[in-house]
């Protein structure tokens, strides 16, 4: 199921038309209820990288949700897994930070000044990289959140064209427009210095853009401004979830859309429980299918009457 199969799906089913904005926010409400539900092997990442010398705090991704495994590698190529503790753990068991090793334990610290969206992890002992191998000394397994169904969100823009005689000033929440190409619903914080456009920053990420179109936006007086599209989310429309478990995701959505249109118990009931049944099915593939093998585990085996 793509994203516009999804979009037409949902629409028929509730025989009413929603507004792109509205419809995205459904879209991505679902597949966080569904991604938050079902630990799934496909949602898993595996990054590598060097610990810092003497510095105990290690930054997690940017799309870091949760910890699956986390290891340094010894300098023999031996990987010690670190066993996951409270920060106070850390404080109290390795109170003084100069003191250096081979790290044994790690916490969630929490976002650190200068990066406050995002998490870090606290190590026990402080790293001693000579001990450690060179250049890859840990290696990090975490939980992330795929790229949404939504195709063709914005992601980067190009060049700028300044345009002329604008009123200076910041201008927050402007809808861009196309000058070429498709594309809805983006938004952006556009400021105006010397009367021309200095910088666009994405607000709303919008969805079906193209890379190569040509924005706009009506900004008090001048004219002449543009932007290109250099980059954008999920061009084909598609992902592992739509390919695979549609089912969740469109019942996840329509459980959505009858809240939206705030429907009949009976009608909130019945996508609630098709929702329940897909995510059943879901679960017996990523806690079940995915955590065993025929050799050590059996075979699924059905009761017979």
């Amino acid at each position: 199921m793509t994203y516009d199969e999804l979009v037409t799906t949902v629409q028929d089913y509730c025989e009413n038309t929603f507004p792109t904005v509205d419809m995205n926010a459904m879209i991505r409400q679902a597949e966080q209820r569904i991604y938050n539900t079902v630990q799934l092997a496909n949602l898993r990442k595996n990054m590598v990288g060097q610990l810092s010398n003497g510095n105990q705090y290690l930054s997690a991704p940017s799309d870091f949700l949760s910890t699956y495994s986390l290891a340094v590698i010894k300098a023999n190529g031996d990987y010690v897994y670190l066993i996951n503790k409270d920060v106070n753990f850390i404080r109290e068991a390795y109170p003084a930070s100069s003191a250096t090793g081979i790290p044994k334990h790690y916490a969630i610290f929490g976002p650190v000044y200068g990066q406050e969206t995002e998490l870090s992890f606290i190590l026990g002992p402080t790293p001693n990289t000579a001990l450690l191998s060179s250049p890859n000394s840990a290696e990090l397994h975490f939980y992330y959140y795929p790229e949404s169904i939504i195709q063709g969100a914005l992601g980067t823009l190009g060049a700028i064209t300044a345009g002329s005689s604008y009123t200076n000033g910041t201008y927050t929440n402007v809808a861009l427009t196309n000058v070429t190409g498709s594309g809805t619903t983006a938004t952006a914080n556009i400021v105006v210095s010397g009367n021309v456009v200095t910088s666009v920053t994405i607000n709303n990420r919008g969805c079906k853009y193209v890379v190569g179109n040509s924005l706009t936006a009506s900004l008090p007086a001048g004219s002449g401004f543009a932007v290109a599209v250099s980059t954008v989310g999920n061009a084909a429309g598609t992902t592992w979830l739509g390919d695979n478990f549609d089912s969740a995701l469109l019942n996840g959505t329509m459980m959505e859309a009858i809240t939206y249109m705030k429907g009949e118990k009976d009608m909130v009931d019945l996508y609630q429980n098709r929702y329940i049944q897909a995510i059943a099915s879901l679960k017996n593939l990523g806690d079940g299918k995915q955590r065993m093998d025929a050799y050590r585990d059996g075979q699924v085996r059905n009761p017979v009457s």
